[in-house]
């Protein structure tokens, strides 16, 4: 499993503690409340029967800006991805993940939990494609589980797709499936593209999506650098 954990040190720079899988974090800078970490791949994956886990744990009143150096890549065979996000008190996590890429014949089971504490913001950028260049991709059974800290449900989401089975009113004839989710603000600003759909939550949060045939024309880095800096 890879680790990561930001917690506040004092008068110093916040500690990060990390501990390597088949995902690795390199800090890149440390400050008096926050950190940047990058998170590369060890090696090839996934492959099939790869179980990558994540686990980040941000503490109290501290930041952490995540950013994904490559995206990832499920090959042919069957794996799970695993991740685990906790939040406390006033901390905050902004996570720019590159585009999670299922390859024909990969079947992959992807889990995301979130904790949220009082006073806790998320932005989360989320990519996913099925099927690499002239592939229509392979299955992809995704979950999203986003509670506070007391087990109140925020956001709970299961997509089940198949690039080789497409669902109309899910992903159609489209591969790729572009989000944004910010949990525990309000949005200050709305999607200046009318192909973007926002859900707002209940609870203080939005989620921002769009379908799109390539990964890098979805339009959502502007609206992820937004509503990254509220």
């Amino acid at each position: 499993m890879t680790r990561i954990a930001v917690s506040g040190a004092g008068d110093g720079p916040v500690r990060v503690a990390t501990t390597p899988g088949l995902l690795q974090a390199r800090t890149v800078s440390r400050g008096p409340d926050r950190a940047r970490v990058a998170l590369v791949a060890g090696g090839a994956m996934l492959v099939g029967g790869d179980r990558a886990a994540v686990e980040v744990e941000v503490g109290e009143g501290c930041a952490l800006e995540l950013e994904d150096v490559g995206g990832t890549l499920a090959y042919p065979g069957r794996s799970a991805f695993d991740v685990r996000i906790r939040l406390a008190a006033r901390a905050r996590l902004v996570w720019r993940s590159h585009p999670f890429v299922v390859a024909d014949g990969a079947a992959v089971d992807r889990t995301v939990t979130i904790s949220l504490g009082e006073g806790a913001v998320l932005c989360l950028r989320e990519t996913l494609v099925l099927g690499r260049t002239g592939e229509r991709g392979g299955a992809l059974r995704s979950r999203l589980h986003a509670r506070t800290a007391d087990g109140d449900p925020v956001l709970l989401e299961d997509l089940d797709l198949d690039g080789a089975l497409p669902v109309t009113g899910v992903m159609a004839p489209h591969r790729v499936l572009d989000s944004v989710l910010l949990l525990g603000a309000r949005p200050r600003t709305s999607p200046a593209d009318g192909a973007v759909v926002v859900l707002d939550l209940e609870a203080p949060g939005a989620l921002a999506r769009t379908l799109a045939h390539r990964a890098h024309d979805t339009g959502l880095e502007s609206l992820m650098e937004d509503w990254a800096s509220q």
